[in-house]
């Protein structure tokens, strides 16, 4: 009788374990979160610092070896500067610029952006290449005569005299070009053919698909101006014209040296804002970035 036998079925070989490349992966994690946890709090040490230090009396701030947190925190010092040093014109006189020079911006330098992206004329590249040159020369370069310039038309300790020179920017017209070059000219023809005129295609189809550059460039222009020193410093004459960076350069700084506490207090309030600013459009500032710097 034939004995049946049976099949003999193949081994299949496990599959070899890496642990070493497991190792490799999770030691390059966690050199990466260590990396980025680092830098991130030496970037916010400083902050962390004027937080704290704003709170803390002139005494407790100049105490050797220095401490980080306040023993008796105080709000003297933002008292000081909403009683006696009228930190509400100051910050009226930052706001009403900033906004202005902000909204010149993003009209303006649209408007150029879009001519030079989409319209031809005589004079097209040389224009561009103006624009370009621009962006390597210094603000100190031209800041004798546009002072010159603000004095001879009378505009010298006004509001017009802080905003007009800064209301359109290089930089500006650079990333709504490059942001516009991107808009399918099919778009622009088919509103042409229908018959809309440039500044309605301009206002109307354009526009309304800038929303990442114009955030990116509001908060560029917003944060220039709000910061802007020298220019103030030298077209504001009179103390009620004065910006916030003027103020806190003056008034921190008496015959007794520097009032750190007052400084420092002054700081938070300068850079509050633009904190504010930047939390509320930091997804349309990194896409704008994303879609204008790397064409």
């Amino acid at each position: 009788m034939a004995t049946i036998t049976s099949p003999v079925t193949p081994t299949v070989p496990a599959a070899p374990q890496r642990p070493r490349r497991r190792r490799r992966f999770s030691t390059g994690r966690a050199l990466t979160y260590t990396v980025l946890v680092v830098g991130v709090a030496a970037w916010l040490l400083p902050f962390a610092w004027m937080v704290l230090g704003s709170v803390k009396t002139q005494r407790e701030i100049l105490t050797k070896p220095p401490t980080w947190w306040p023993e008796n925190p105080t709000l003297d010092n933002f008292s000081t500067w909403f009683n006696e040093l009228h930190f509400t014109q100051y910050f009226t006189n930052s706001f009403v610029v900033a906004v202005v020079t902000v909204l010149g911006n993003l009209l303006f330098c649209s408007m150029v952006g879009y001519a030079l992206a989409k319209m031809d004329f005589a004079g097209k590249k040389v224009l561009f290449t103006l624009v370009m040159t621009m962006l390597m020369v210094p603000g100190v370069v031209t800041f004798v005569p546009l002072f010159v310039m603000v004095t001879k038309l009378g505009l010298l300790n006004t509001y017009p005299a802080l905003i007009l020179p800064f209301v359109t920017q290089p930089v500006g017209v650079f990333l709504m070009r490059q942001f516009m070059l991107g808009i399918p000219d099919e778009l622009i023809e088919a509103a042409r053919m229908d018959g809309a005129g440039e500044l309605r295609i301009f206002a109307r189809v354009v526009m309304p698909l800038c929303g990442p550059p114009l955030a990116t460039l509001g908060i560029l222009t917003f944060l220039g101006s709000w910061n802007n020193f020298l220019w103030p410093l030298v077209a504001s004459q009179s103390q009620d014209m004065y910006t916030l960076p003027v103020a806190l350069s003056l008034y921190s700084t008496g015959q007794r040296g520097t009032d750190y506490g007052l400084l420092l207090a002054g700081a938070v309030l300068i850079i509050t804002p633009i904190l504010l600013l930047f939390l509320a459009l930091q997804r349309y500032f990194i896409q704008g970035v994303a879609t204008t710097g790397l064409k």
